[in-house]
Order: C-alpha cells, then sequence, then structure tokens
C-alpha cells in the first residue's frame, strides 16, 4: 500500500511539471535556468525519485579514473595528432553514416581514422576537465585493431551500412573485453561473453567502441539520486548545459555521448522512459522497440517483462540503419519472435515518406506546450491531421511491483546465465550487503530502490495478475482512442506516456522539436503500436527534415 500511494502522489506531482514550455530557441549554457525533471508519469524509471537533480554528492567517480580508461588505448594513439583531429573535424562532426561512408569509399579517411577521431574526442572532452560529461566508461581495447582489419575489406558493395562504424554500449550490456557493470562496483570485474545483440552489430561489420555510462542499475537502485550517476561512471553532464540541465535516464551516458558526437550511434536500454528520457533530453533520436524485436540476452535486466534494448543516433536515418543491424530472432529471449524482413527494411524508401492522410493523435494536456504546437504545425504542413484527443482515465497500478517482482528473479538469472562466473553475488540481497560494507563508494546516495526489491514479497501469481492488469490498461490507453478516431499514431512529449507504451509493450521514437528559452533540449515522441517501427521511422523522418530542429552542443563543436 505504501508503494502504491507513494506512485499516486508522484503521479500528481509530475502531472504538475512540463506542461508548459517555451518558444523554440539556440541553445544556451544558462547557469540560472531552473529545468525540471523530464519525466512525465510515475510509471517512468525516472520518476521514481523526487530529488532535485542539482543535488550532486559526487561527480567524478570514486571507483574509476581517466588513467584507467586509456590506458591501453593512448599507445596506440600516438600517431593521432591535434592536427589530424582538425583535418577530420569537418569530415565527421555531424554527418550521417551515409556521408561516412560515402568519404571513406572517397578515400578522405579510413576506419581506423574514423575510430580515432572518436576515441580522440572522447579523451578530450568526457572526464576531468572543464567539459567533462563522464559519458564514457569504458574503452574497448581492441576497437583500431578491429578497426585496421576492417580496412582490409574491398569489396564494399555487400556490407550493411554498419559496417565500420564506431558504437558505444549502454553499460548494461555484456561485451567482450570490458567490464558490464550496470555503474555498479559489485560488478566492476564482470568480464563476459557477447551479449546477442553485440554478435548481431559484430556480424555486420561495426565496431564496439566502448560503454556508457548509466544510472546506475538502470536507475532502479538507489531512488534518490540523479539521472546519470553510478558509483563506477560518476555524475554524467549534459552537454547543453553541464550541472544545470538534467541527462535523463537511465541510457545518460548513451544519449549524450550520441549527443556530443563520441561515436556514430549508442545503444540504450529501456523499461520504461529509459531511451525516450535521454534522447530528449539530449536533443537525440531515441527508439524503444517493440518488446522481443530485440535481444536482451546477456543484458544487465530490470524487468523481462518490459526491458528492451534500442538506438539513440542524431538522426532518424542512422537510427534505423542501427536498427536493421539489432534485431533479430534470439531463442534464447522468452519474448523474441522470427521476423523475416531483409536487411535494410527499416531505412529502405525512407527518404521518399510522407505524412499525407496520417491522423495523429495529441493529448489536449500537452497543448500548452509552444515548442509542441509549433511541431503540431510543422506536421500539419507536411500533409498530416492533428486530431486534439482526451487521455483515457486508466492507471497503471502495481507499476513498482512489477519491476521489484521481476528484478527479484531476474537478476540472479542474469547472474546465472551471464556474468562473469567467479563474480559470487547473485541476488539483490546479495548486492545490498555487499555495498554496506563500503557504503560511501558504492551507494553514496543509498539503495531504497533495492531494499524495496528485498522487501517485496510478492509470489508469482500476484506478478501475473500485475502484468495482465498493467498490459491491458496499457494498450486500452492508445487503443481506444486510435480506434475512435481512426488514428495512424499518437504524439507525446519526451518520455510523458513512456509508462503506457511501456506496459502495452508498444514502440516510441522521439526526435528532437527544439529548446526552451533556457536551451533545454525537448523532444516529439510519437507512439503506434506493435511492430511499427517503420512507419514511426517514417513519420519521425517527414518531421526532421522539415523541421531541422537539432543543435550540436555548442561547447563540443
Amino acid at each position: 500500500m505504501r508503494n502504491i500511494l507513494f506512485l499516486l502522489v508522484f503521479c500528481f506531482i509530475l502531472s504538475c511539471k512540463n506542461t508548459k514550455s517555451s518558444d523554440v530557441k539556440t541553445p544556451v549554457d544558462n547557469s540560472k535556468s531552473t529545468e525540471q525533471s523530464s519525466s512525465g508519469d510515475s510509471s517512468d524509471i525516472d520518476a521514481i525519485s523526487t530529488k532535485d537533480f542539482r543535488e550532486f554528492k559526487v561527480l567524478d567517480s570514486k571507483n574509476l579514473t581517466k588513467a584507467e580508461i586509456w590506458a591501453t588505448i593512448n599507445p596506440q594513439m600516438e600517431d593521432f595528432k591535434e592536427a589530424d583531429y582538425n583535418r577530420l573535424k569537418p569530415l565527421i562532426l555531424e554527418q550521417d553514416i551515409e556521408t561516412l561512408q560515402n568519404h571513406i569509399v572517397e578515400g578522405k579517411f579510413n576506419y581506423q581514422e574514423l575510430t580515432k577521431f572518436y576515441l580522440y574526442r572522447i579523451r578530450k572532452f568526457d572526464r576531468e576537465n572543464t567539459l567533462s560529461l563522464n559519458s564514457v566508461i569504458a574503452i574497448n581495447p581492441n576497437v583500431i585493431k578491429d578497426a585496421y582489419m576492417l580496412d582490409e575489406v574491398d569489396d564494399y558493395d555487400e556490407i550493411h551500412p554498419i559496417f565500420g562504424m564506431p558504437i558505444l554500449l549502454k553499460d548494461n550490456i555484456n561485451a567482450s573485453n570490458m567490464a558490464t557493470t550496470a555503474g555498479a562496483v559489485a560488478l566492476k570485474e564482470n568480464i563476459t561473453d557477447d551479449a546477442f545483440i553485440v554478435k548481431q552489430l559484430k556480424s555486420k561489420g561495426a565496431l564496439i567502441l566502448g560503454k556508457a555510462n548509466l544510472s546506475e542499475w538502470a536507475y532502479f537502485f538507489c531512488g534518490d539520486c540523479p539521472s546519470g550517476y553510478s558509483a563506477v561512471g560518476g555524475q554524467t553532464l549534459n552537454p547543453y548545459g553541464r550541472r544545470i540541465f538534467d541527462t535523463g535516464g537511465s541510457s545518460s551516458g548513451s544519449g549524450v555521448a550520441a549527443s556530443a558526437n563520441f561515436a556514430v550511434a549508442t545503444i540504450g536500454s529501456e523499461t520504461s522512459g529509459s531511451i525516450l528520457s535521454p534522447a530528449s533530453q539530449n536533443s537525440t533520436v531515441g527508439l524503444k522497440p517493440t518488446i522481443g524485436l530485440v535481444s536482451r540476452s546477456g543484458i544487465v535486466p530490470i524487468s523481462s517483462t518490459l526491458d528492451t534494448a534500442g538506438p539513440i543516433t542524431r538522426n532518424v536515418m542512422d537510427n534505423a540503419i542501427v536498427l536493421d543491424a539489432i534485431f533479430g530472432e534470439d531463442k534464447s529471449d522468452s519474448k523474441s519472435f522470427m521476423i523475416m524482413w531483409e536487411s535494410g527494411f527499416y531505412a529502405k524508401d525512407l527518404k521518399t515518406a510522407n505524412l499525407k492522410g496520417k491522423r495523429f493523435g495529441a493529448p489536449k494536456r500537452l497543448w500548452e506546450d509552444t515548442l509542441y504546437i509549433t511541431a503540431l504545425e510543422v506536421l500539419k504542413q507536411q500533409g498530416a491531421e492533428i486530431v486534439e484527443i482526451e487521455e483515457e482515465k486508466l492507471g497503471l497500478p502495481n507499476f513498482l511491483r512489477l519491476l521489484n517482482l521481476d528484478m527479484k528473479k531476474d537478476l540472479p538469472a542474469y547472474m546465472e546465465g551471464y556474468a562473469n562466473e567467479d563474480i559470487t553475488l547473485r541476488t539483490v540481497s546479495d548486492v545490498i550487503a555487499f555495498n554496506l560494507k563500503d557504503s560511501l563508494n558504492t551507494m553514496p546516495y543509498g539503495q531504497r530502490l533495492f531494499n524495496g526489491i528485498a522487501n517485496d514479497l510478492g509470489d508469482a501469481t500476484y506478478l501475473e495478475r500485475i502484468k495482465d492488469t498493467l498490459s491491458s490498461n496499457g494498450k486500452r490507453y492508445f487503443d481506444n482512442p486510435m480506434k475512435a478516431h481512426n488514428l495512424d499514431g499518437f504524439l507525446s512529449i519526451n518520455n510523458y506516456h513512456a509508462g503506457f507504451a511501456a506496459v502495452a509493450e508498444y514502440p516510441a521514437l522521439t526526435v528532437p522539436m527544439g529548446y526552451t528559452v533556457d536551451g533545454v533540449p525537448k523532444g516529439l515522441t510519437f507512439i503506434a503500436k506493435r511492430l511499427q517501427e517503420k512507419q514511426l521511422l517514417e513519420w519521425a523522418y517527414v518531421y526532421e527534415q522539415a523541421s531541422k530542429a537539432r543543435v550540436a552542443p555548442k561547447d563540443y563543436n
């Protein structure tokens, strides 16, 4: 009952937030901004805490140094100088995958130089300096060698567009040669094999550049910490306003690193809002796929019911390319399914997409947001029909209990099946006990949510009842207005409707829609029914090309 009351109260608090926005403006670093949390409903992981995100107890990690991250890479970078970086910057910065591949074919640079450019940039900006963002937690020690091997490939006609593109992974995704920590000291030595999704990327020639920081345990740990904090990675900061604007979470490092041009693209993961939130907060494109389209095996879990991985990129076309590289059936994942779409499906014909006759539902309460109204006008100019709708009066009862009961069983399953066998910790209670031995360095904000998991005594029958209710409410929330108004899609802001999309298991995609007068990024979020990722990408692409809303963070150009 206490958890339920907490969620109801927090839902009320959040309903008063973010309903008003200011006119579009080029981003500025305004130290007097008072931007509030991006969360839109109490079921978003980010919304579980009401703590002011500017109350930083820790900035730089106490468990990881810049020297540690770069120890094996620095000797391999000795031949790449500032002059090389400056020569390549106009060719690489803010460029899409198609452009980068064309430059490589034209001989302007190769995959190894592309990789070194991003490495140089991360080392230059990311840690222990006045512009540090703490968005990268590890570098793949073999990535330069891997890039060199790809430069030996001659047949460019048969390769996937992701070939040779350096990708950063959220550090809850297993990848060989690097620990998978979920930001937790307890997993600092968790060296593993590749997750299924990483094998998918590598099979198409993608380069795994390293790991991105995250909200520890995908934000389902402390409950009283800022978005983007982890004990291993430190505090991730927003490039549009360091120590001023929220990064969003839990894929904080993935959103920040994509925005700051630290990789071609990044991979995040979402339970509820954890891709949509950081993507929108950092002016990037983030896609939360239909549950089961992308494998979850080898990813540190919260909920086997709701978890999914997905791409975060600077533009929609790149998002389609990355999704095309990672989807696929994984028979070890209980929710995975076979899709017969051929390679290139998601990016094919994207440039010829249009919105003529498409009908989108726009919740009435969001019409107070001027950025949203501007976005709706852009969509109308492209031929879309906008229908003002009233939202269904439905709740998400026991959402927190679902996460508790899923993680209670799913974390041990990950530890047994995918973690390093030398790590003896298996359960949430094991991690709680481990952290208590050195609380200052492992849990400076406490571990309230982990304690809640350990204390939740719900059984499997109760869990199934919760799932049934939430799934039904989530689907009805979108399906009812879609049917009543003959809608193609639903239009939201940031991660405002992430909880309902999560429990419905529907895909959602956010794309930059501008900045408040204080320079805070916001995203227009498209939500559609199951397996309509291609439609989402088409709608977002048309909007993106018409609005041209993204502006790169100025201090990192």
